[in-house]
């Protein structure tokens, strides 16, 4: 039976000068930011800053210089990530891109689309979208209805996405498609596909969906008779499943699976040095947080190594979002909002609507322990 491996790791040496570059520049892009921009981390879109962050060479760290990439390591990467989170700030318009679209391209990708796309998206430049799941599949992604027939020098592709974080401020998709049907019903992880497609194309219609805070982040697309060329097919033809599972390694294994709420506990760590529970909760907070960090650069060290893991990614983002969900509900129990300022208040009302997003996206709670169970053979 397969075991699950978290070798201990540490950041680089490079580490200490990376994080006081990190910080001088943090500390002053993000000076006028929010509390809102703050509670939404990760998911925060902000062109001109993801310009910046692609200007000091922070996107696309790990890849090739050909393609506009820094070749550094992959725990330099983590570094980078941990100081983003750690402040909340807006990185969305990069964040896709840099995480699973760029590194997809680079392993499966022709090297007419390496050069077309890998250089913008380390500029900060392109935005992407991931175009996974569909209305009706709930989370049997295999499911899926949307598909792509063949046309004169491409294909047209008919049907819907939807939970596309960004898709209306971004410029390109990876989308899964079905380009053959199954060959029977259990095997209906066959004849998909994978295909940048223009989110500007002729044909495609996205409808913003308000999510509880009253903000546009997720999106419905349709597709109707979108035409994309044979050149923007990406991997082979019909081995899209395994591409996209291989891709959702990298959506899960990064520190935002349980970083995404930690800018309200540093918010909020001033105003709770008075209060008698303070002391326990935020400790059991914090320890929850260091185990979390080992785990997950276990993870970027693997990546680093050349490895896909696919299950202890799925355990750290299973854990991950149990504690990113738990910590505003237990700050929530210590606040007094007759001390509590009203920006940390106000972020605290972010981060508890926003959270209950957190174990739906990168795969649900149960696709989750599905997939380790599995890979432990126990199922």
């Amino acid at each position: 039976m397969p075991g699950l491996r978290f070798d201990l790791r540490d950041t680089p040496p490079e580490a200490p000068a990376l994080r006081a570059e990190l910080r001088t520049f943090l500390a002053e892009a993000g000076k006028d930011w929010p509390p809102r921009v703050r509670a939404y981390s990760w998911m925060g879109f902000d062109r001109e800053f993801s310009r910046e962050v692609g200007k000091r060479g922070w996107i696309g760290m790990t890849w090739p210089k050909a393609y506009g990439g820094g070749e550094r390591t992959a725990l330099e990467r983590y570094v980078v990530l941990e100081e983003m989170l750690a402040v909340g700030a807006p990185v969305a318009a990069h964040w896709i891109g840099d995480r699973q679209s760029g590194p997809l391209l680079l392993r499966l990708g022709t090297e007419e689309q390496r050069r077309e796309f890998l250089p913008r998206i380390c500029k900060g430049e392109l935005a992407f979208a991931i175009g996974l799941s569909e209305p009706d599949s709930g989370s049997d992604l295999a499911s899926l209805r949307t598909k792509a027939e063949r046309a004169p020098g491409g294909w047209r592709i008919n049907g819907r996405k939807v939970w596309t974080t960004n898709a209306h401020r971004c410029d390109f998709m990876i989308a899964l498609l079905r380009t053959s049907p199954p060959p029977d019903p259990k095997g209906k992880h066959q004849g998909l596909s994978q295909f940048l497609v223009d989110l500007r194309a002729s044909g495609i219609a996205i409808r913003p969906i308000l999510d509880l805070a009253g903000e546009e982040g997720f999106n419905e697309i349709t597709f109707d008779d979108v035409f994309v060329p044979d050149s923007l097919l990406v991997g082979k033809e019909g081995e899209g499943w395994k591409q996209a599972t291989a891709e959702l390694a990298f959506e899960r294994a990064g520190p935002e699976r349980y970083l995404s709420s930690l800018p309200l506990l540093t918010a909020a760590l001033d105003d709770l040095r008075d209060e008698p529970a303070a002391p326990e909760v935020v400790g059991r907070l914090l320890a929850r947080a260091g185990t979390l960090r080992q785990m997950s650069l276990a993870v970027a060290g693997m990546l680093q190594d050349g490895i896909t893991p696919e299950r202890e990614a799925a355990l750290v983002k299973d854990a991950g979002n149990d504690y990113e969900q738990a910590l505003p509900e237990r700050l929530r129990d210590l606040m007094d909002p007759a001390r509590t300022p009203p920006e940390v208040q106000e972020m605290l009302a972010d981060v508890t609507m926003v959270a209950r997003s957190y174990s739906l996206r990168g795969g649900t709670r149960e696709i989750l322990r599905g997939i380790i169970a599995r890979q432990l053979g126990l199922r």
